[in-house]
């Protein structure tokens, strides 16, 4: 009795010191305040897209849904958006590099939140989310498809719920079944051979594909994490409940994210990114063709009719700041890709534009002995983390899985 007794109160003194140790006591006002802006709770509401009027009407998305998960968007039948983005895999794959007709030379990103970002892939290529869909639909390695295709399919399959939607389809009775401005030369040379006024119609039917994905695509949220949970008792001023306290190895871990690792520099704000490009130095992979990441996109997304100063935006050129105000020439372009956002990073190795790295000890070992960039000038300079130190980023980076 006198044994059990002990053993109980042992265990309660365990679980009140490490409440205690796990509370916001041991952080600093200025690590306090940097801690409640990472979390999800302070994440603002979701803007609405003045460039896609359709971005929150339920049929949009309704229908966006369907496209997504259908494989029939693609040249061959066999691939859909939901082949890479993988609905029970946080919308990724687990893969280096996207597969859909071929393998791609970039690592899937995962999509929860994407629709708060204001450039898209790992380079921002696009400058809306519905452009965005757009691109994998032609890429000869993701569906492979083309603009007349897809425009006699959705007519085919999906006429009446798009009408009620968006608009009636015009007569494609006499478009070739298959042509667009990528694909086969033959394809080309058919979409060449259109008039303006049908490739216009066309035009504007995929556009429409794109903002009913988009459409579906801004449900995708991020869960509550247990970092959240810990950053929302710091915001009110208690201890977090056992379930939601961070271990001494956590907070320490936390501590060097937010001050001497230098992580939060671009890993930021509710979402652990910035939205920007930056150059970290990550090795290119051998046999890949050359990627120089930002720097070579930047006339594609100027060039490109889907964008937000193109004839099939909705609303007003007011909504284009982002597109005209974009950085356009500089050396910190080169080789520079997107901070991704870190929410439940820890579930979806390997990592890295192009899955260089397997595990996120090899992520953390890369930043903190900063190598020479390959090309271009790498923004991240060498931090000297012990073995513990390492570890401990690890473990923290882990409670920001839901």
């Amino acid at each position: 009795m006198a044994g059990g007794l002990l053993t109980k109160l042992i265990a309660a003194a365990t679980i009140t010191a490490a409440l205690a140790g796990c509370s916001e006591a041991d952080f600093t006002d200025a690590e306090k305040r940097t801690i409640v802006s990472m979390s999800l709770s302070a994440l603002a509401p979701l803007a609405p897209d003045p460039t896609n009027s359709f971005a929150d009407d339920p049929g949009a998305a309704a229908l966006g849904a369907t496209l997504f998960f259908d494989t029939g968007m693609s040249r061959d039948g066999n691939v859909a958006c939901g082949t890479c983005h993988k609905i029970d895999r946080q919308f990724q794959d687990d893969l280096p590099r996207g597969v859909g007709v071929g393998e791609t030379n970039r690592r899937t990103m995962p999509l929860a939140g994407v629709a708060h970002d204001p450039f898209f892939f790992w380079d921002g290529r696009r400058d809306s989310l519905w452009s965005q869909a757009l691109v994998p639909l032609e890429n000869v390695l993701e569906h492979a498809g083309t603009r007349t295709a897809y425009a006699h399919y959705l007519k085919r399959r999906f006429g009446e719920r798009y009408e009620r939607i968006f608009r009636p389809l015009p007569d494609l009775s006499t478009l070739p079944a298959s042509a667009g401005p990528f694909g086969t030369p033959a394809e080309k040379a058919a979409w060449a051979g259109m008039s303006d006024a049908q490739r216009e119609g066309v035009d504007r039917i995929f556009s429409d594909i794109g903002k009913a994905i988009a459409a579906f695509e801004r449900s995708l949220v991020h869960g509550k994490t247990r970092f959240d949970r810990f950053a929302d008792a710091v915001a009110q001023g208690r201890a977090p409940s056992a379930e939601d306290a961070l271990s001494t190895e956590e907070r320490q871990g936390l501590r060097l994210f937010i001050g001497k690792a230098n992580c939060s520099t671009c890993h930021t704000g509710p979402r652990f990114t910035d939205n920007h490009f930056h150059n970290t130095a990550v090795p290119p992979v051998a046999g890949l063709p050359a990627d120089r990441g930002r720097i070579a996109v930047v006339d594609e997304v100027l060039a490109d009719p889907f964008n937000c100063v193109g004839k099939f935006r909705d609303g007003g050129e007011e909504a284009c700041g982002e597109l005209r105000f974009m950085r356009k020439s500089s050396p910190e372009l080169v080789r520079a890709y997107k901070t991704p956002s870190l929410r439940n990073v820890a579930g979806r190795p390997p990592y890295m534009h192009a899955g260089q790295f397997a595990t996120l000890e090899q992520v953390v070992n890369h930043y903190a002995t900063a190598p020479k960039s390959v090309e271009g000038e790498s923004e991240i300079h060498a931090v000297a983390l012990s073995e513990g130190e390492r570890a401990a980023l690890v473990a923290f980076l882990k409670t920001l899985s839901d």
